[in-house]
């Protein structure tokens, strides 16, 4: 990587549990994390994120409202991060801040990812590379998953090794001297987190320990998978909570309930944790058989019981990508670091071959401080 100087790369994701800011040198090889900051997402604010993924009253002025209140939180990361490295707004080079998701739908050629990106360049006083989505998404691609290039710059293709990210949605880069592959597999915290909060008052489930307290059950969890056609749909694909949410959980838990009885619901617990499992394993099973190593980012590589469920699962080891210097809870922040990067010195930042695009785009939208 040429010398290109700091960014700052911003992240909240589909679990909606905060915001993780990263500050990154790009001046060597390879980055260079030099401070990592985390703010938890306000009650009010998830709230308000959570209601607009499902169509609602005065829809425009109320993500409008969010927007204005993520931007504030981004600014607040970003003056921690600042704090915390001893580095001046001037000395950052831009902001690679991603927004918050609340519609993808690349079928029907759009995606909402809510950001006040002009906002946050004046509380910040640092440029901002926002909208990083919609240039893939113009060019006839998914607009996601945007990670697999900063997972190939980062772990190289010179042998078969799989990159798996465990946030709300997971997903696999596949790195092989092939090339490079990468989509969505399925849900992974989204609908562990929500099941977990209903029935234990609790935001996630803690190493996985209401999951160890229940059984998975085989049947449900294979009606459950034969259940959505999009877990058979072949790649290029994407998703997120417009497809998993708890409406779709919970009409599959009734109609199973209906036709076989009450289920426990550290059970239900259970089978939604073997879900991810599964789903992620035999992906990876199909895509790439001779996988020498999984790399854990996201914040299910902290579900002691999950990286167990994953290692029993896969033929090869799996570990989080701490291991490979790059802590599990920051890689997604330090890829958008790195898509502000690419922006701005004129640089793709899509894979074609994994989102369907028709070819290497720029991507983002630049705001000057």
């Amino acid at each position: 990587m040429p010398r290109t100087g700091l960014y700052i790369g911003l992240m909240s994701g589909t679990s909606l549990d905060g915001v993780d800011g990263v500050a990154a040198d790009f001046s060597g090889t390879a980055p260079r994390i030099l401070g990592h900051a985390d703010v938890g997402m306000p009650a009010e604010l998830r709230a308000s994120l959570l209601a607009l993924n499902r169509p609602g009253f005065d829809e425009v002025h109320r993500m409008s409202l969010a927007a204005l209140e993520l931007a504030e939180l981004y600014a607040k990361v970003v003056a921690e991060l600042l704090a915390q490295t001893g580095l001046a707004a001037a000395q950052i080079r831009a902001i690679g801040a991603h927004g918050q998701t609340v519609r993808h739908r690349p079928d029907a050629g759009y995606t909402v990812q809510l950001n006040a990106p002009a906002r946050l360049a004046e509380l910040t006083g640092i440029a901002v590379v926002a909208d990083l989505r919609s240039r893939d998404l113009a060019a006839g691609g998914q607009g996601a998953p945007l990670a697999p290039a900063f997972h190939a710059a980062v772990f190289g293709t010179a042998t078969p090794q799989a990159v798996l990210n465990l946030g709300g949605i997971a997903n696999v880069t596949f790195l092989s001297p092939d090339g490079v592959v990468g989509y969505d597999t399925g849900p992974a915290n989204l609908l562990l987190d929500a099941w977990c909060a209903r029935h234990t008052g609790q935001p996630y489930d803690r190493d996985g320990r209401f999951a160890a307290s229940g059984t998975p059950q085989p049947a449900l969890l294979s009606e459950l998978i034969a259940s959505e056609p999009w877990l058979a749909a072949p790649p290029p694909k994407s998703t997120g909570r417009d497809l998993f949410n708890e409406a779709w959980l919970d009409s599959r838990l009734d109609a199973w309930q209906a036709a076989h009885g009450p289920l426990l619901a550290a059970d239900v617990q259970a089978t939604l944790q073997s879900l991810t499992v599964e789903t992620v394993a035999r992906e990876i099973r199909r895509q790439q058989p001779g996988c020498e190593k999984v790399w854990v980012c996201g914040g299910g590589a902290r579900n002691v019981g999950l990286m167990r469920a994953l290692a029993a699962a896969l033929p090869c080891p799996v570990a989080p990508t701490d291991d490979a210097n790059v802590p599990a809870q920051q890689m997604e922040a330090l890829a958008f670091a790195w898509l502000a990067y690419r922006h701005v010195e004129g640089l793709a930042g899509n894979l074609p071959a994994v989102t369907g695009a028709a070819g290497p785009r720029v991507l983002g939208a630049y705001y000057p401080a």
